[in-house]
């Protein structure tokens, strides 16, 4: 994560703007916070790649998305093709991705790439399901959380997908390294299949840390796709997942498995290790690293407008009813200030009555005020105030 820059936005569609996440082909993503505290992954969409056409073709892709839901999924969150700045907001995942973990920690055991490769097949199953293709899925857009695998920017290379060609110079749709040989070739119409061949692309890159064909410029590595006769480097991958993997980026696109085939043939692959799908899948999770999530700073509570004086506050002592209670009498009962049950006591004994007398007679004189109330005493200035308060009230007829 980097720090906003200058001419960054600093709100996109209702999220302040906290950070950058990474850039990609199709513009840069902000981590926002909305105003209740909800965080967003905001992508801001180049300007340049949604024309017209691709502006329309946007939103009907904008209302397919909010249709797909997983839990291998980033959940859709909002967008606008319209604004000025085109943006699209989904899910956050606290995680990094699949290529900044394989680089930093090396390839996946496997245990824990085969659970890495049934859960995306699941995931994307979820988005196929939806009426959509992926078409760009690459270690960039896997990212790792503690509950598992997440997938990100699916359906988003569809608005590549023009009369552009990998022929045309400094433009390619899609990540070439996991591309399959007819993305390569530069057809419109991709199937499922697709997305199978970029999976197991994936799933190679887990278990080894290189891609199926490399290449020191993207022309050379899709020359290599594109031949038959090339066959994927598969070295150094575990022999438990070359006969899968092979498959998988078979260059016939019929000759791929399905999704659930490859989640099936994954999960054996765990048992054979004396493992459960959900022992695998933890340990997977095990290996991502916590990541400290920033936020907005919190903002300065503002003084209160329109006076500088102390509010009143009926905690502070009323020094006007304390006066007028000094002056008047307390309240008694009729008669001599005893409660008749007193009396009638005293009637039946004139000895107490005597005794009464001698005891008060004995005791030091009381010299507390009467009706002043035990509280700490206000400043000054606010015993002014009350005073003069005091005296208007006492003078007042109402």
């Amino acid at each position: 994560m980097e720090p906003l820059r200058d001419d960054d936005p600093k709100e996109i569609g209702g999220f302040a703007l906290v950070c950058r996440i990474g850039s990609g082909g199709m513009g840069q993503v902000f981590l926002g916070e909305s105003a209740a505290g909800h965080q967003a992954a905001v992508k801001v969409i180049k300007p340049s790649v949604l024309d017209e056409d691709t502006r329309a073709r946007f939103l009907s892709e904008v209302e397919s998305l909010r249709t797909v839901y997983g839990p291998f999924i980033a959940a859709f969150v909002g967008a606008d093709a319209n604004a000025d700045q085109p943006w699209l907001a989904v899910e956050y995942v606290a995680g990094p991705d699949l290529r900044t973990l394989v680089a930093g920690r090396g390839p996946l055991p496997l245990a824990e790439t085969a659970s890495l490769g049934a859960l995306l097949a699941e995931g994307l199953g979820t988005v196929h399901d939806a009426g959509l293709l992926h078409r760009d899925l690459k270690p960039q857009n896997i990212l790792l959380s503690s509950y598992g695998p997440k997938v990100i920017d699916f359906g988003l290379a569809v608005l590549a997908e023009r009369r552009t060609t990998l022929t045309a110079t400094g433009f390619v749709v899609g990540s070439v390294l996991c591309m399959p040989p007819e993305q390569a070739r530069g057809e419109q119409q991709l199937e499922r299949s697709a997305d199978v061949y970029a999976l197991g692309a994936v799933l190679l890159f887990a278990a080894t840390g290189h891609y199926p064909y490399e290449g020191p410029t993207w022309q050379a590595v899709a020359l290599k796709i594109g031949d038959p006769a090339t066959a994927p480097d598969v070295t150094d991958a575990p022999p438990e997942l070359v006969p899968l993997i092979t498959d998988m980026l078979a260059p016939d696109p019929d000759l791929r498995p399905t999704l659930p085939e490859v989640t099936d043939r994954l999960v054996g692959v765990i048992r054979d290790q004396g493992l459960t799908a959900l022992q695998a899948k933890r340990r997977l999770t095990d290996l991502t690293p916590e990541i400290s999530v920033p936020q907005l700073p919190p903002t300065a509570p503002q003084p209160p407008t329109g006076t500088d004086a102390l509010p009143y506050t009926p905690a502070v002592i009323d020094e006007a009813a304390i006066e007028d209670d000094e002056r008047e009498s307390p309240i008694t009962p009729p008669g001599d200030g005893r409660h008749p049950a007193e009396r009638d006591r005293d009637e039946e004994d004139p000895d107490a009555i005597n005794a009464g007398r001698r005891e008060a007679a004995s005791s030091p004189p009381d010299t507390r005020p009467r009706g002043r109330a035990s509280a700490v005493r206000p400043a000054a200035p606010l015993m002014i105030a009350e005073r003069i308060r005091a005296a208007y009230a006492r003078e007042a007829r109402f």
